[in-house]
């Protein structure tokens, strides 16, 4: 099995604008379209919406 062809690596950056993002894995398959997220900021110390980012 292709380690990299069904679940790459991608990141989510923040929508505060602060720069800070996570990394994670996703299937294609499953989330074909981009992801939104709520997660802590820890620069913004908040809640913010992250969105990923190719």
């Amino acid at each position: 099995m292709n380690r990299h062809g069904t679940r790459p690596v991608v990141r989510r950056g923040s929508t505060a604008g602060t720069g800070y993002s996570y990394a994670a894995r996703t299937t294609r398959r499953h989330d074909p379209d981009r992801l939104e997220l709520r997660k802590h900021d820890p620069v913004a110390r908040r809640h913010v919406v992250f969105r990923e980012e190719r």
